[in-house]
């Protein structure tokens, strides 16, 4: 069920595994016992936990897990769009650089009082009201970021850098997109700062402004095709993210000592 903030579901699903890349920040809240959940956030290895009934996870926006578990599964599932959760820091926080964390299964008695008046207010037709949902995703939603944010316990991140979460959410989405040309502006939406908070932090994260950034993934790309493919140069530096054959000559040549026809003569 849809609601102003996000949406919730109720589910009892079979045992089976699935591997997931959220839109939303994911609030998941165990309301029947399981032997045994797996859970993993990005590139680290599974987490096994006896689920007990009020256990909550938290998975946030872009980053990717994936879930294993053994029987079947009873949960409630709540989304927040990450919008929403920014204007919750904002307004109840006066936090505008907002990080909400991976959180493995962990009893939580709040969130399972509303996840049980979320339940009930979806499993009754004829009392269930969209309003009443709102208002219970909204108090979940400043219950998360009070425990399970930065605002609960700031990290070790400098100020002036990326956050961990923001810095993997910005070189993922570099290593996706470096073929097309990318602004500072909608790189800093992604993370939710401004153009110069942005550029400063990445700087600050990488070691290395944005340009030179994309600009050395587009000459790992070019390289790659270089060596494994017979592609023409000019189909190379297009693939690459390239204006044509001669930037990308003048490109290798500054910052690789290589010309494409020395690479291929290796």
């Amino acid at each position: 069920m849809m609601a102003f903030r996000g949406g919730a579901v109720h589910s009892k699903r079979p045992a089976t595994a699935q591997e997931f890349l959220p839109t939303g920040h994911w609030i998941g809240v165990i309301m029947a016992p399981s032997p045994e959940i797996k859970l993993a956030f990005g590139s680290e290895k599974y987490r096994t936990s006896a689920a007990t009934v009020g256990m909550l996870a938290v998975h946030p926006a872009g980053v990717d897990g994936k879930a294993r578990w053994a029987t079947a599964l009873e949960n409630v599932l709540v989304s927040i769009s990450p919008e929403s959760m920014l204007e919750l820091a904002a307004r109840q926080f006066d936090c505008v650089n907002l990080e909400v964390r991976p959180t493995h299964l962990t009893p939580d008695r709040t969130a399972l009082e509303l996840a049980e008046l979320i339940k009930a207010n979806m499993n009754s037709p004829d009392a269930c009201s969209e309003l009443y949902l709102d208002t219970l995703i909204t108090i979940l939603g400043i219950h998360v970021l009070r425990h399970y944010s930065n605002i609960a316990s700031p990290s070790k991140t400098r100020a002036d850098e990326l956050s961990p979460i923001a810095a993997k959410r910005i070189r993922d989405y570099l290593h996706e997109h470096f073929r097309r040309k990318l602004t500072i502006t909608e790189l800093a939406e992604i993370c939710g700062l401004s153009r110069g908070h942005f550029a400063r932090s990445f700087v600050r994260t990488f070691r290395v402004s944005v340009d030179r950034y994309l600009l050395e993934i587009r000459l790992d790309s070019a390289e790659r095709l270089l060596l494994e493919t017979e592609l023409p140069l000019s189909e190379v530096a297009r693939l690459s993210g390239f204006s044509g054959w001669r930037a990308l000559t003048t490109q290798m040549m500054l910052y690789r000592q290589k010309s494409p026809d020395q690479l291929r003569s290796v």
